[in-house]
C-alpha cells in the first residue's frame, strides 16, 4: 500500500533535470560493484561443469561474446566459496555512440534514462555476470579484470550490459578462472523445515494482522517474519540485491532531488510511512528495475517487534509488489496499485534471500483465522492463502537478556 499524489511525479522529474551527467559519469565509472548474488542450486543434471573443491588446478575456460545476445550461458555451476577470476579484452561499437569501448563500458548520461539495462549502476557494453536463477540474481560488473567469491550455489552466466534492442559490432574475449574454496566457513542452504520452535498462535496473538496508515486505516497483510539479529537482517537484504529505502518521503524526494541517475536513487523514492506496533517501520527496502520504479517495484517495511523468539530479534514485515497506479479512494489523490496476489511478493522475498547462503531455515505457518481477502486503506483489494512466511536467519546471535523482554 502506498499513499501519495501526483506531485511525487513531479518531483521525480525534477530530480532527473538537476543531476549532472558529468556528475553521472564520474560516479558510474568509478563504481566497482561487488556481486549481490541471488539463486537457488541447480540439479546436477543442468550442471554442465562443476568444478572440484579439491582439484589443484584451476578450471580456465575461454568465451567469445558479441552484441547478439544479453546473456551467455558459461556451462559452470560454481560452489560458495569458490573463486573466480575473470580477465576480457576487446571492443563493442554501438551505432549512436562516438567511439568504441571496451568490458568497462561507456560512461553514462542522460540518453541512460531511456534504456533499462541488467545492472544500472554500470555503464552501456560493460562486461557483467550473474550466479544462478535468471529471475532473482542480481547482475554485477566484472569489467577488463575481476575477482570474485561466490557465496552460494548456481549457474555463472557472462553478458553485455545493453538493453535486447542493441546491437553493438564487435565481441569480447573473456577468460574465466575458477578456484577451490578457500573458505573455512561454508554458506548455509535454506533448509525448509516443518515447524520453528516457538513459531505457534501464542506468538501470532502478539502480532497485529495487518499494519496501517497514521489514521489507523487498515493496510497490507503482515505475511513474512524473519528471526535474527539487526545486522544479519540487513545483511540478508543487501546480499540479495534489496536497497534501503529511506524512511521519510520528505527526505527521499530531496535525496532524489540532488542526486544522479544510480540504481539506488530511483529505488529509494518514495516510500510512505506506516504502522505496526504503534511506530512506523524500522526499515523499508525496495528490489527493481531503476527505469520502472515511479510505476513498479517489488517492496517491503519491516518491524522489530517488541519481543525476542529464543533469544533473537523478531522482524515483523509486510510486502507488496507495486504494479501501477489507481485512486487513492480516501482523498482521491493518486496512489500505487499492489499486484492483489500478495502470496505473490510473498514467495518472491522467500526466493531471494533464501538463496543468499545467509536463511538457516524456511517454513510457512497458518495463523488462526488467517486473512485471506481484504482491501488496503486506499481501496485496492487483496487475497492470500493466509500463510506467513518464516525466515531464521543462519548469521545471528541471540539478544542479550537486558535487551528485550523473552517471548
Amino acid at each position: 500500500m502506498r499513499t501519495g499524489s501526483a506531485s511525487l511525479l513531479s518531483f521525480a522529474l525534477l530530480a532527473l533535470i538537476l543531476a549532472s551527467p558529468a556528475r553521472l559519469a564520474a560516479q558510474i565509472t568509478g563504481n566497482d560493484a561487488a556481486p549481490a548474488t541471488a539463486s537457488t542450486p541447480q540439479p546436477a543434471a543442468q550442471a554442465a561443469t562443476t568444478p572440484s573443491s579439491s582439484a589443484k588446478q584451476p578450471l580456465s575456460k575461454e568465451f567469445t561474446l558479441d552484441g547478439s545476445k544479453v546473456w551467455t550461458d558459461t556451462g559452470i555451476t560454481l560452489e560458495p566459496g569458490q573463486r573466480i577470476v575473470v580477465s576480457a579484452s576487446g571492443t563493442l561499437r554501438y551505432f549512436d555512440a562516438k567511439a568504441d569501448n571496451g568490458p568497462g563500458g561507456q560512461a553514462r548520461g542522460f540518453k541512460d534514462l531511456v534504456r533499462n539495462l541488467p545492472d544500472n549502476g554500470s555503464g552501456r557494453g560493460a562486461l557483467i555476470a550473474r550466479i544462478g536463477d535468471p529471475d532473482v540474481a542480481q547482475p554485477f560488473l566484472l569489467g577488463a579484470n575481476k575477482e570474485v567469491v561466490s557465496p552460494i550455489s548456481g549457474k555463472l552466466s557472462l553478458g553485455v550490459n545493453q538493453s535486447t534492442s542493441d546491437s553493438p559490432t564487435g565481441s569480447y574475449t573473456v577468460k574465466v578462472e575458477v578456484y577451490a574454496s578457500d573458505s573455512s566457513t561454508p554458506r548455509e542452504v535454506a533448509h525448509q523445515v516443518q515447524s520453528i520452535t516457538g513459531i505457534d498462535n501464542d506468538l501470532f496473538a502478539k502480532i497485529p494482522r495487518r499494519i496501517g496508515d497514521k489514521q489507523g486505516n487498515p493496510g497490507d497483510m503482515v505475511n513474512f517474519l524473519i528471526i535474527g539479529n539487526e545486522d544479519a537482517m540487513k545483511k540478508v537484504f543487501t546480499t540479495a540485491g534489496w536497497v534501503h529505502v529511506d524512511a521519510g518521503v520528505k527526505s527521499t524526494i530531496l535525496l532524489g532531488a540532488i542526486a544522479s541517475f544510480e540504481k539506488e536513487s530511483y529505488l529509494t523514492m518514495p516510500m510512505s510511512q506506516l504502522y505496526l506496533f504503534g511506530r512506523p517501520q524500522d526499515y523499508g527496502w525496495a528490489h527493481a528495475e531503476p527505469i520502472k520504479v515511479v510505476e513498479s517495484r517489488n517492496h517491503l517495511r519491516i518491524w522489530k517487534a517488541p519481543f525476542t523468539l529464543n533469544g533473537q530479534m523478531v522482524w515483523v514485515g509486510a510486502a507488496t509488489h507495486d504494479i501501477g497506479f489507481e485512486r487513492d479512494q480516501r482523498n482521491n489523490g493518486l496512489t500505487h496499485k499492489i499486484d492483489p496476489d500478495i502470496d505473490l511478493e510473498r514467495d518472491y522475498v522467500e526466493k531471494t534471500l533464501s538463496s543468499t547462503g545467509l536463511v538457516a531455515e524456511v517454513t510457512h505457518f497458518l495463523p488462526k483465522d488467517p486473512m485471506q481477502e481484504a482491501k488496503t486503506a486506499t481501496g485496492g483489494s487483496f487475497h492470500s492463502n493466509g500463510q506467513v512466511l518464516i525466515l531464521k536467519l543462519a548469521d545471528s546471535a541471540a539478544v542479550p537478556a537486558s535487551s528485550a523482554p523473552e517471548q
